[in-house]
């Protein structure tokens, strides 16, 4: 009989009884010693938890099906053998004290090399062990090569199978002889304290890799939870230690540490007037079909939004996600915004409808400067957290005792939560997509991720902005989002439609693992707006669509070009505004780099003074915030009670930042070209809102647009900046040329009516361009090409697994490649985010003494710094963040020589944080630049030699 099935209510003999009393799992928790046995029900007991509380109907019910119902057991047994391979020579000698009593108990074993020792990680040692106990239990092959990644994986790395096959050292890293049967009675112990047959527990069939992936991060919350020593302190001896006491410790921790799943599924509502019921407005056609839509999928899957800016797309999303959660058991929702600047607004707008459904649920903000976030601020500020704030905790477990859960507002997240690696654990999140590109990406923890995303339903905005490579990170997103069964909801107001089909492309691969699914059946976008579903079922992949009447009808929007010079200066443009402005009126002038958002941002202050305001991504956190809420307080939608009144005149001079999410209303737009696209993202600005009759000048009734940043020829293509080239490409800016000087010659656009028709054309393999422009059209689109290929590559080195690995069956080998360990936003966007690297950094003043340090405003820091204790002093030096300009010298030069002030230590983001020390002219020099912060223009930067 096989030695673990030989073991029927309680240990075979006096040996296995003494090893079980020295085999030790954590060599001090709380103050002592903790018994590997201990560790290994405490943490089957978190898996009870875990499942009965946290883990989502739609990822419990597929564990369910691939165990004849018997998920729970299942999920409490791996978590309860999760750390069986500590009963090992390799890792019970690490600690010289407890080793020596192992060996005292007649376990023994000859010198291992260090080497060997650290080879042989409790890791592989615990799949080695399983895989001899399961093959005893008569487990099929393969059942044991889809569960042994689990345990392999435990530390957030899997490795291939070949790692555990052999222990180094003729078998003595893993132990021999006595040492097996003391294995077997501890695999034997936890089986019966959990009144689990092993042979009965196997697994039918495997389920889909994704929801193995999201089981193994859960696992390792299982662990982490239980390896907090602050909530399991350790228990040294054997006595005691039943699966009782390790319920009520596990109970005690998770009431202590204040942890809650997602919402109540009783709170979530038909689809039925469910628009008016949370937003207390009626629905507009593609608010209601969008539901609609949602309540007719035959399965989870992937639902597309295209509608006009303002058209209430993120409406739309929220209640169909609710009808989404409904109808296939998510609990909670994760909602991806491009920027942090997009994220923040959002933030608000989801925790409101949040409290409609469940202000019980706990959510979270996730992105980097999530501290400079009132809201967010203040929803941490109604409780007290012992130690961890917002950005995270060093140690592995995040072992902090919490004060003042028991007070906690239900929307608030556990203090747990918020340690490095857990945001999407939350079970309503909203943050920056690179939060959900990086769960596709092949780096340590990456299962952490997936173990929130797999109750979730996902929304993400503006997904057309993504360029080729971080799109590579979307689409194997969808991939394993699709294995998961979770729901996705994609929202754009101007869409291509190749990069639409892409994106079903990718959903369907991840949902019937074929690199090439079945995509005749996607509809053409014969309308504005547009609503696609997809997914797959039994029969295959199926499609429905619906195209509503937009909420406001078409408006035609005049069109003209100013010509200027790629080495022009902004006197053109600033005459251009000031004429249109001289009876008053609001606009917005966008430039695509900050220099000439800056050039043009003199200029105009020569003739309108104050009446300008200058808004891009090189200025310091603090002053970019206060100018964004102000714009947005001024030209946004006018709010009931607000007394913010719109001006009689006002000028926004913008980069890109105004192109997403930015909800301002003005009369006239000046734009530099860009891709056909993002111009009309711009043009979704103008005339925005409705006004009472005669609240625009006369001369600024007509929605116009005025496009800047090219200068056209009577005999070729016209000629574009060198940094609009740099950032677009000349190909595409070709592109929206082309229609831009078809428009011009008063036909205009009408929109929403003619979106959809300008994407595709301008997007479309056979563009209508000049015949004068052939060859150098020829040229660029070449060029960009091959520079596609190259980045989409580049993206693919990175990339979790990717389409090859479509149809694989196990999870073995997922990091055998190159493995990175991202702990922090700047490695994270380094990695999903292509294009040369900058740097953060944090502005402090040399005071006059030359003693010490000031804030960017004047205020004392000290000597070293340290005057960041008091916490009004530390919200100064925060928000005096900013980002470099991308340059190579500047960022190497920043890497190397930049650090923390002395007395920054004690803060856990300024520890980390680069200090970039400038004179009192407020200048400093880097990298061979010399840099300049001005308070009104922002960070200027110049090679030195050239003033």
């Amino acid at each position: 009989m096989p030695r673990v099935l030989s073991v029927i209510g309680g240990l075979q003999s006096a040996e296995d009884a003494r090893a079980l009393t020295v085999l030790w799992g954590k060599s001090n928790a709380g103050g002592s010693a903790h018994l590997l046995l201990a560790h290994l029900l405490d943490t089957a007991a978190v898996a009870e938890l875990l499942w009965d509380r946290y883990l989502a109907p739609s990822f419990t019910d597929q564990v369910d099906a691939c165990c004849h119902g018997r998920g729970r057991q299942f999920f409490s047994l791996v978590c309860g053998l999760h750390d069986v391979g500590k009963a090992s020579p390799a890792f019970q000698g690490k600690d010289a004290a407890l080793a020596q009593a192992v060996r005292d108990s007649e376990l023994t074993w000859p010198e291992l090399t260090r080497a060997g020792a650290q080879r042989w990680h409790h890791t592989l040692a615990g799949a080695h062990l399983l895989r001899r106990v399961l093959r005893s239990a008569g487990w099929s092959r393969e059942a044991i090569g889809w569960v042994l990644p689990l345990v392999a994986g435990h530390h957030g790395v899997i490795p291939d199978s070949s790692r555990w096959a052999d222990p180094p050292e003729r078998g003595h890293t893993q132990g021999l002889g006595a040492w097996l049967d003391a294995q077997d009675a501890l695999v034997s112990a936890v089986l019966d304290a959990l009144d689990l047959d092993l042979r009965a527990t196997q697994p039918s069939a495997p389920p889909s890799r994704g929801v193995q992936l999201a089981l193994a991060g859960s696992v390792i919350m299982a662990d982490w939870i239980a390896s907090d020593d602050q909530q399991f302190e350790g228990i040294p001896v054997l006595t005691g230690i039943s699966m009782d006491s390790a319920r009520q410790r596990a109970e005690a921790a998770w009431s202590r540490l204040g942890l809650a799943g997602g919402w109540r599924p009783a709170r979530l509502a038909p689809g039925a007037g469910l628009v008016e019921r949370r937003f207390g407005v009626e629905a507009r056609p593609a608010q209601a079909d969008a539901v609609h839509l949602a309540e007719r999928m035959q399965g989870p899957g992937l639902l597309l939004l295209e509608a006009p800016m303002g058209e209430g797309k993120t409406e739309a999303a929220l209640a169909a996600v609710e009808v989404l959660a409904r109808r296939f058991g998510a609990s909670g929702v994760f909602v991806g915004m491009p920027t942090q600047a997009t994220s923040d607004p959002m933030f608000g707008r989801v925790r409101a409808w949040l409290r409609s459904v469940d202000p019980e649920t706990p959510l979270a903000l996730l992105h980097g400067k999530r501290r400079f976030n009132p809201e967010w601020r203040a929803l941490l500020d109604q409780v007290h957290f012992s130690g961890v704030d917002d950005f995270g905790m060093d140690d592995a477990y995040g072992a902090q005792a919490p004060a003042g859960t028991a007070d906690r507002p239900g929307e608030v997240p556990a203090e747990w939560f918020l340690g490095r690696k857990r945001g999407l654990l939350v079970p309503v999140a909203v943050g920056t997509v690179d939060q959900l590109l990086h769960a596709a990406t092949r780096t340590r923890h990456v299962m952490l991720r997936h173990a929130g995303l797999a109750g979730r339903v996902v929304v993400l905005d503006e997904v057309h902005a993504y360029d080729v490579y971080m799109s590579q990170f979307l689409f194997e997103a969808l991939r394993w989002l699709a294995e998961q069964r979770v729901p996705v909801v994609l929202l754009s107001a101007t869409l291509p439609p190749v990069l639409r089909a892409e994106l079903v492309r990718a959903y369907l691969q991840g949902a019937s693992q074929q690199v090439e699914p079945d995509l005749t059946g996607l509809p053409d976008a014969d309308g504005y707006p547009l609503a696609i579903s997809v997914c797959e079922t039994r029969d295959g992949p199926s499609f429905a669509t619906t195209t509503s009447p937009p909420w406001r009808p078409s408006t035609r929007v005049v069109v003209e070009v100013i010509d200027e010079s790629p080495t022009a200066d902004a006197d053109g443009v600033a005459a251009l505004v000031t004429d249109a402005v001289s009876d008053g009126g609001c606009v917005l002038v966008i430039r695509n780099t900050v220099a000439r958002a800056q050039q043009t941002y003199l200029a105009l202050r020569r003739t309108l003074d104050d009446d300008v305001q200058l808004l891009h991504a090189r200025l310091t956190a603090g002053e970019r915030a206060d100018r964004t809420d102000r714009v947005l307080s001024l030209l946004g939608r006018p709010l009931e009670g607000s007394s913010a009144v719109r001006p009689r005149r006002l000028v926004v001079v913008a980069t890109q930042l105004a192109e997403q999410s930015f909800d301002v209303d003005v009369d006239l737009l000046v734009s530099d070209l860009a891709p056909i696209d993002l111009l009309l993202q711009r043009v979704g600005r103008l005339h925005r809102h409705e006004r009472p009759e005669g609240a625009r000048p006369p001369a600024l009734r007509r929605p116009r647009v005025v496009v800047t940043g090219m200068q056209r020829s009577a005999d070729g293509p016209p000629r574009f900046p060198d940094g609009s080239r740099a950032v677009y490409g000349e190909h595409l800016l070709l592109r929206a040329a082309a229609l831009v000087a078809a428009a011009s010659d008063g036909a205009g656009w009408s929109v929403p009516a003619d979106v959809p028709r300008l994407v595709g054309q301008g997007y479309s393999d056979n563009p209508d361009l000049p015949a004068e422009w052939k060859a150098d059209a020829d040229r660029a689109r070449r060029e960009w090409d091959d520079e596609q290929s190259r980045r989409a590559a580049r993206a693919g080195e990175f990339l979790l697994a990717g389409v090859r690995d479509l149809g694989k069956q196990t999870l073995t080998g997922l990091h055998e490649r190159a493995t990175a360990d991202l702990d922090d936003d700047d490695k994270v966007a380094a990695v999903v985010r292509d294009g040369d690297p900058s740097v953060e950094v944090v502005l402090v003043q040399r005071d006059e003494s030359d003693t010490g340090y000031l804030t960017l405003d004047g205020r004392p820091l000290g000597p070293g710094g340290e005057a960041v204790s008091d916490p009004a002093v530390l919200q100064r030096v925060i928000i005096a963040t900013i980002r470099l300009p991308a340059v190579k010298a500047l960022t190497a030069a920043a890497l190397a020589e930049l650090r923390p002030l002395p007395g920054w230590t004690a803060d856990p983001w300024l520890r980390h944080a680069r200090a970039l020390v400038l004179d009192r002219d407020s200048t400093a020099r880097l990298g061979g630049y010399h840099l300049r912060y001005d308070h009104d223009l922002g960070l200027l930067h110049e090679r030195e030699g050239r003033r």
